[in-house]
């Protein structure tokens, strides 16, 4: 359908609770374009999720898929797509685990966020049927980061360490482990 414009940090919406949405806004006409445009924004940003308030509508929907292509997060397992509506979060493990996130609202940073290790979500789907799943480890981190949207929160408000906030390109210098360089062949 699409490409919209993402919202970046200091845009109100980004920081509004999103609207739940009901059944029959689930299933409409409407919200199938909104979805397209979600998906179509999220791929042309290079991005493995997406929030409707993002792109300016301030409703409970998000997407996640992670191409097995993509490279930016190496520890990153292919995810078919996720569509998730009006979304309810419990922790189920509260060890903590970080990683370095970023987002298309805060283009051009990384941050260190540490988040619970697992959590569990029920959700509606595309076809407004109840869903749950308990997704652990990086896509955990995921999921979280994602729903955070709906909430009116972004990754920086969870960085504990203000000083592992980085520009990408002093990201990979500083913080990324040096890649083992494949020895030449003979």
């Amino acid at each position: 359908m699409t490409i919209k414009k993402v919202l970046r940090m200091g845009h109100p919406t980004l920081r509004e609770l999103a609207k739940p949405m009901s059944k029959e806004e689930i299933l409409s006409d409407e919200t199938k374009e909104l979805l397209q445009d979600m998906i179509d924004t999220m791929e042309a940003e290079g991005g493995i999720g997406i929030a409707a308030p993002q792109i300016g509508i301030s409703k409970q929907v998000t997407l996640i898929a992670i191409d097995s292509e993509q490279t930016r997060y190496e520890e990153a397992e292919s995810t078919p797509l996720l569509v998730i509506f009006n979304p309810v979060i419990t922790t189920i493990n509260e060890e903590l685990q970080g990683f370095w996130e970023g987002c298309l609202s805060v283009p051009g940073l990384r941050g260190y966020v540490q988040r619970p290790k697992q959590v569990r979500i029920e959700y509606l789907d595309q076809h407004a049927k109840p869903q749950v799943i308990e997704p652990e480890g990086f896509l955990a981190t995921v999921f979280q980061h994602e729903l955070d949207h709906l909430f009116g929160a972004l990754y920086i408000d969870k960085i504990s360490d203000i000083s592992k906030l980085s520009y990408i390109e002093e990201f990979e210098q500083f913080w990324l482990e040096p890649q083992e360089e494949t020895p030449p062949r003979e």
